[in-house]
């Protein structure tokens, strides 16, 4: 049996001496074949000092328009929502890419086409950073209802106070002066990396 140095990787030939195979029945240039992952991600990112400003006359075609960003990089979206102020997605996150780089396109990308379509009135950006939260498979369907029904959370609860159960509930620390800036900081709050 050799081993490979050219790429680190062992692949034995179950029949030595067939298919041009190295002595011992080792395939330098062999790897495994796939990469098999089930990583299910809710992420959460709200508008720049939380105003209201997704319009329900244009919040399907985000949303669409998010979903199709995301599956062009190979992550399958299985629900999308909010209000007006913040969104929800959870998706299958495919490794490839880190989930930094591909919230920072989701915002950045969704920012621009909001800017370029004159869907607000002066420059929409999304609040700088996002919560991630990784499922499991049986959790999905609760997951997914609770997206859909982010009006209905929010006729009695502030994002704020869903932000922080949220935390709370995956046992996240967090400092409360970082959470999420309130509108009547806008003076004070940090710029989003994504304008």
């Amino acid at each position: 049996m050799r081993r490979s140095v050219e790429n680190a990787s062992l692949t034995i030939n179950p029949h030595p001496g067939r298919g041009g195979k190295a002595a011992g029945g080792v395939h330098p240039r062999r790897k495994m074949s796939n990469t098999y992952t089930q990583i299910y991600i809710h992420a959460v990112f709200a508008v720049q000092n939380r105003e209201s400003l997704i319009d329900e006359n244009w919040r399907e075609r985000l949303y669409k328009y998010i979903i199709s960003i995301m599956q062009n990089r190979k992550h399958k979206v299985l629900s999308i929502g909010g209000t007006k102020d913040h969104i929800h997605i959870l998706f299958g996150f495919h490794p490839a890419q880190s989930l930094s780089s591909l919230m920072l396109t989701v915002k950045r990308d969704s920012a621009e086409w909001i800017n370029q379509n004159r869907l607000v009135v002066g420059r929409f950006q999304w609040q700088e950073g996002y919560g991630a939260f990784s499922y499991n498979k049986s959790q999905i369907p609760n997951v997914i209802k609770y997206i859909e029904n982010q009006e209905i959370h929010h006729a009695s609860r502030s994002l704020t106070e869903e932000y922080r159960k949220i935390l709370d509930d995956f046992d996240v620390k967090y400092d409360n002066r970082y959470v999420l800036y309130d509108v009547i900081e806008k003076k004070d709050a940090p710029l989003t990396g994504c304008e």
